[in-house]
């Protein structure tokens, strides 16, 4: 037996040799598919993201703005020791500013997207475009409540993002950040989204920020946030920072809000946003306990504005809005926002709680006004 087996070994392990080179020099001979053994992992960790960055690079262009800047008010660093060493006796002179950023061709008949602080107050705005074209751009409309500006401009064959859905992303998707960061030339930077509907930043009156840690740099700004598909979830807006530089915490502001302050612009050369009238608080800590025993959460009432909406439609201080059409009150932020998304004469019905009793209010939402005052 022990001899046989001898005997048969080596043609036996040299066969099994043979049918693995084979297997792998054809393994479509065996019904397998090299392309498919790599399929899963590809799929669930993409060795590159050329594809996205190539399809949303061409819609990403660079702005070069310049300003006159007042030297006595805004003085540079050599002016300010002209002035130590001489005095005020200096002619009133002036001087060009300039600043980078970025934008996003949003169509293809020329309309793009940027923030409100790269362009404001700016004498000039060059945009270059990633085909080697330059050419001036003019302002439509902005809107520094969100901090974004339409702009405009005038060539042919323009290569428009592709629109992705902001309120489809989730904490974890990639995102690629592309722009021009302190003026080197466009840049792409990759990461995950770190938090959606970041608010109470301080940062713009409406905000709703997706949160990134891509990096994001000066001149970055008004550039684009797109997923693992190239397609636009953001406009990159701001950093928090110590230093100035990136630290991993970005934001971008959702592509949903964008377009709709960018439709209102085209169409109103302004944001037209409803407006109550209202100013509110969460309630205080020492009465949380006693409404959420008695089942209520909301926001409370602290001001009205006079002959605003809410002040005409009854509402009080002290009163607790529990829900603005139906929907809960959770806090003040969203619910501005809610208000701001209805159309100024149209209506809305406030479930609020007064003295231990509900009410149902209804309020002509306005439109919110440059100036206003509060009742006394």
């Amino acid at each position: 037996m022990f001899n046989t087996l001898r005997f048969l070994g080596w043609p036996i392990l040299a066969g099994v040799l043979l049918a693995l080179l084979i297997i792998q020099r054809y393994p479509h001979w065996v019904g397998l598919d090299d392309s498919g053994l790599l399929q899963t992992s590809a799929q669930s960790a993409p060795y590159s993201y050329a594809s996205a960055v190539n399809g949303a690079a061409p819609a990403v262009a660079n702005l070069y703005t310049t300003k006159i800047v007042d030297k006595d008010r805004d003085p540079s660093l050599e002016e300010k020791l002209f002035q130590r060493f001489y005095g005020d006796n200096q002619p009133h002179q002036k001087r060009m500013q300039s600043s980078l950023g970025s934008a996003v061709i949003m169509t293809p008949s020329g309309y793009l997207l940027t923030n409100n602080h790269v362009t404001a107050n700016a004498e000039q705005i060059i945009v270059a475009l990633k085909d080697g074209r330059e050419t001036f751009a003019h302002v439509i409309g902005s809107d520094p409540d969100t901090d974004l500006a339409v702009l405009k401009i005038d060539l042919d064959n323009l290569p428009a993002i592709s629109l992705g859905q902001s309120d489809n992303i989730h904490i974890g998707d990639v995102t690629l950040a592309i722009g021009n960061p302190f003026g080197v030339g466009q840049t792409v930077t990759m990461g995950i989204i770190s938090a959606t509907g970041r608010n109470q930043l301080g940062l713009n009156t409406y905000e709703d920020f997706i949160q990134t840690d891509a990096a994001i740099n000066r001149g970055n700004s008004g550039g684009a946030l797109v997923d693992a598909n190239g397609n636009l979830i953001g406009i990159n807006t701001a950093i928090i920072s110590e230093s100035g530089g990136s630290q991993g915490i970005g934001f971008a502001i959702p592509t949903k809000l964008a377009l709709e302050v960018m439709k209102s612009i085209i169409a109103h050369g302004q944001v037209i946003r409803g407006w109550l009238g209202v100013e509110v608080k969460p309630i205080p800590a020492e009465m949380v306990e006693h409404y959420h025993k008695a089942g209520y959460n909301g926001i409370l009432v602290t001001d009205t504005y006079r002959d605003g909406p809410a002040d005409q439609a009854g509402l009080r201080r002290g009163d607790l809005i529990l829900s603005i059409d139906g929907a809960p009150a959770a806090d003040g932020r969203s619910s501005m926002n809610q208000v701001a998304r209805v159309r100024p004469g149209e209506h809305i019905d406030i479930r609020i709680l007064r003295n231990g009793k509900l009410l149902t209010l209804q309020a002509a939402v306005g439109q919110r006004p440059q100036k206003v005052q509060v009742n006394p």
